[in-house]
């Protein structure tokens, strides 16, 4: 928001500043005047030493932190913070289709067989929690009975499970050049790749273990070390919104 420039991950931001408040009693970020509480959100970070948190759970310390992640990229969404293990508890909790997936899946689909093959590995060190997410929304698309979606599942998922905002956003042009592309089908396995996002896990504390793992899964497969020129072939993937 300072930087003029934002989306919905701002709003993230805002739940995390209120979990802050109620969880210690304080304000992540402070001053005497506006402007220098604006100073201090863009050049300090929120202080997680103190009392009360050392004796809070560790759930919802990661929970706030990965609220407050100031790289709205590694910041959870809406679906990934109501999937987190400090509200997994609550049962009559509602999961949403997360359009961050449908972002990702199309990435994955102009990625270079390289990039794929280092997500398919890096899929593979996720958590029972993080499958769980990846789970609640590879079933919103509605898999067929031999556990595979198409493309145009996404389109469907969207039209059946869409809000008002939705339907006054441009979300669903974005989800028609999705649904077009040419791809094959995914069974659960290639979605966990094509959905998970590397931003986020290098937001987490356990990312060096997630990519020491994922490179050793891909080591095994490949049985064969990388080489230059496929590390100089890979390109990024065209702009997520087009």
């Amino acid at each position: 928001v300072l930087h003029r420039s934002y989306g919905t991950e701002a709003d993230m931001w805002s739940i995390g500043v209120i979990a802050y408040i109620l969880l210690c009693g304080s304000r992540p970020f402070w001053a005497r005047t506006e402007s220098g509480i604006f100073r201090a959100i863009l050049k300090t970070d929120p202080n997680f030493e103190e009392t009360p948190w050392p004796s809070l759970s560790s759930d919802a310390v990661d929970f706030v932190k990965r609220l407050l992640n100031k790289d709205y990229r590694k910041r959870l969404t809406a679906a990934q913070a109501l999937s987190h293990p400090w509200l997994a508890g609550y049962h009559d909790v509602k999961i949403p289709l997360d359009m961050i997936v449908y972002k990702l899946v199309k990435a994955y689909v102009y990625s270079s067989s390289l990039r794929k093959a280092a997500l398919r590995a890096l899929a593979k060190t996720l958590t029972i929690q993080q499958l769980a997410y990846l789970r609640d929304q590879f079933t919103l698309l509605a898999p067929s009975k031999s556990g595979l979606v198409a493309l145009p599942n996404f389109k469907m998922a969207v039209m059946k499970n869409a809000t008002d905002a939705m339907k006054d956003s441009r979300v669903f042009d974005f989800v028609n050049t999705v649904s077009s592309l040419q791809y094959r089908k995914l069974d659960f396995e290639e979605f966990c790749a094509a959905a998970i996002s590397v931003h986020q896990l290098e937001g987490m504390e356990s990312w060096e273990q997630h990519a020491r793992r994922g490179y050793e899964f891909f080591e095994k497969e490949g049985n064969r070390p990388i080489m230059i020129e496929e590390l100089a072939s890979v390109h990024f993937p065209p702009p997520l919104f087009s």
